[in-house]
Formats: C-alpha cells, sequence, structure tokens
C-alpha cells in the first residue's frame, strides 16, 4: 500500500480536536480556565456548522466539556498532556493504487509521528500525548503507519500532489531529529505521506521560535489553498523582527517551484497590524486557518487588518463560508486555530465511535 495526504480542502469525514485540560493551556485562574475552554469551544462550534466535530477529552473533564459544547460535538476519552491536535494527533493519508492514483474506495491511513514535545522543550510534557496519534487513529477505523520521525502536524503543509511545505528548525531540530538529514526526512515523508516534492523554509515566526514556540512551524507561515497557489505570511512593518523572516520565506518560496515545475502562484497575506502583546514580539497569523467542507474556519484578532485579510481568504477558498473566530486566547497559549484542529478526509472503511473511551 502507498499513500497520499489529501488536500486539506478535499472531503472530510470529520475533525478532530482535543479539549483544554491542564498545566498552562488552562492557567492558574477561574478567568484564565474559561478564557481557554471558551475560545477551544467557539472553534468547534463554528467548525460544527460545516461537519462533525470529535473533541478528545480526559474522563475528568467530560461534564465542563459537555457544558461549553453542548452536544453537537462528540466526544471520545483519553489521557491528555495538552490540547494541541494538529500536532499530538495523527496526519491521516488515503491508500493509493499501484499509479499513484486513488481507486474509488481508498483506505484511510493515519501516520503517527513520533511526538516530543516539539522538541523535547523543558516546558512541555508529553508522555499521554505521544499515544494519541495511534489512538485517534484507530478510533477513527484507520490503519495506523508509525514514524520513527519526530514530526508535528503543524510542522507540514500539503497540496495532496506530493508536495509538502517544512521548516529546516522543524524537521532538522536536533531536538526532534539528531542527525536528521534532507534527504532521510524526504525519504520518510515519501514513505509515509506520499511526499515526492519537498520544499524547504529556513525558519518559522520569531515568537514561534523562542522558548515557549514549536521552533518553527510552517503553519503559521504558508498555506496552499488549491494546487499551485501559496497564501504567505508577510510582516511590512519593518520594526517587526518577521519583516526580514517573512522576507526569506517570500525569497525561498519565489525560488522554488511547484511539483509541475512552475512558479508559485503568491499570494502575499498581510499580517495583523498589532506587533506585541504582554509577552513580546506576537506571532498571529491569518495562515492558521483550517478549511472545511464548505467552510472555513479563520482567525480574527480585532485587529484593523482582519477586514482584508478575511477577504483574502475567501477569495482564496472561492466557494466556501468563512466564520472568523478571535483567537487571541488561542495564540497567547501557542497557537491557533490550525494548530488545534485535524482533519480527517473522507474515505471507505469502518467508522469509529462517537462515544466512549480510547
Amino acid at each position: 500500500m502507498s499513500w497520499l495526504m489529501p488536500a486539506e480542502t478535499d472531503p472530510h469525514e470529520r475533525l478532530w480536536m482535543a479539549w483544554p485540560s491542564g498545566g498552562y493551556t488552562l492557567g492558574e485562574t477561574d478567568e484564565s480556565a474559561h478564557e481557554a475552554r471558551e475560545a477551544w469551544a467557539a472553534v468547534a462550534r463554528a467548525a460544527r456548522r460545516f461537519e462533525p466535530v470529535t473533541m478528545v477529552v480526559r474522563p475528568e473533564d467530560r461534564a465542563i466539556a459537555e457544558a461549553y459544547l453542548g452536544r453537537s460535538v462528540h466526544l471520545l476519552e483519553a489521557e491528555l498532556d495538552d490540547a494541541w491536535m494538529r500536532d499530538i494527533g495523527p496526519s491521516f493519508v488515503l491508500g493509493a493504487g499501484k499509479d499513484g492514483a486513488h481507486d474509488g474506495a481508498p483506505r484511510l491511513g493515519a501516520v503517527d509521528w513520533t511526538f516530543n514535545g516539539w522538541g523535547a522543550q523543558d516546558w512541555a510534557s508529553w508522555e499521554r500525548d505521544a499515544a494519541i496519534g495511534r489512538a485517534v487513529g484507530e478510533a477513527a477505523g484507520a490503519e495506523v503507519i508509525p514514524s520513527a520521525l519526530v514530526n508535528e502536524g503543524g510542522g507540514i503543509q500539503v497540496d495532496g500532489r506530493g508536495t509538502v511545505l517544512v521548516t529546516e528548525t522543524v524537521q532538522l531540530d536536533p531536538g526532534r531529529n539528531p542527525g536528521a538529514t534532507k534527504a532521510s526526512v524526504e525519504a520518510e515523508l515519501e514513505r509515509t505521506i506520499g511526499a515526492r516534492h519537498v520544499v524547504w523554509l529556513p525558519r518559522g515566526l520569531t515568537r514561534d521560535s523562542e522558548r515557549f514556540g514549536t521552533r518553527g512551524h510552517v503553519d503559521l507561515v504558508a498555506a496552499i489553498p488549491r494546487p499551485g497557489t501559496l497564501l504567505v505570511h508577510v510582516q511590512y512593518n519593518p520594526e517587526h523582527p518577521d519583516h526580514q523572516v517573512s522576507g526569506q520565506a517570500l525569497e525561498a518560496l519565489r525560488a522554488s517551484r511547484t511539483v509541475d515545475g512552475r512558479p508559485w502562484d503568491i499570494v502575499e497575506v498581510p499580517a495583523p497590524a498589532q506587533l506585541h502583546d504582554d509577552e513580546g514580539w506576537v506571532d498571529w497569523s491569518y495562515i492558521n486557518h483550517v478549511a472545511l467542507n464548505g467552510g472555513l474556519v479563520a482567525c480574527s484578532f480585532n485587529d484593523p487588518h482582519d477586514e482584508k485579510a478575511l477577504r483574502m481568504l475567501a477569495d482564496a477558498y472561492r466557494g466556501r463560508h468563512v466564520a472568523a473566530v478571535d483567537a487571541r486566547a488561542i495564540f497567547s497559549r501557542g497557537g491557533g486555530i490550525h494548530c488545534i484542529t485535524q482533519q480527517q478526509p473522507r474515505a471507505t472503511g469502518p467508522r469509529h465511535s462517537t462515544s466512549g473511551r480510547i
């Protein structure tokens, strides 16, 4: 069996999320905990308008999750360290025929990357989260594909045709994959998600590269709304260090080509106007959205650039309704809407249970 990770815009079976349950995500006060829970719930409620949503939740948190989510979101119980499903969950793939094309009944697979807390960061815990990729894959009825590559879903963006965007600071991170080379990473990405064209960016955004970041996830930097087109986060204000970072990303992407050997159609999406929060330079990004069946759940920031950016997303994802959710509470905890969601593509085979434990 060969595998291919479909485009995020391909039809979905459902969307997976994980309920915030402790540590820095909930914070130290009731007010902070409510802020986190309401932010995650707002994304789930927005996504549920377009497709089913399953929320993984610790057994002891089930009642409070139900209070925020109601009965329209399915709950599955499992032990969790954190709530970043894009990173702790599997990357779903579909089985492909010998010629690389899908037949009429593709088989669902789930790549279970090795997860070690974004490079064994001293503030992270991951013993429970490291088991979520397999658990969610099995609950979805997928064939689990183990991988020794330390990687997260936020560290890759695909076009569904074999292209994958990555950053050197993630897949080649010594805290993740000591001794790895571009060739060894590319070989594993080809085996697991069908990548035959890997585009390497030098790094991620500034805040995301600091102590409490992921060391440079690509899903804050660029997205592929359709084959041949890139949405790229651009910081136009030279006061922000991401002005230089986004310039480097643009330079690398303009020098690269699509899987067909053509230049990319690059759409520059401006960063929000706000430059700082209480912790320093922000990494707020409109790129960190999730495409759904007929819709898009996108980040807003109560920012002067929101309206323009959301119009650009609507144009890039024509035919999809754009639902904006205030993502400031999510970003203040280390990520965005794409980071807390994981799509499961539509495929034949057994359906997962929508209640109980995994």
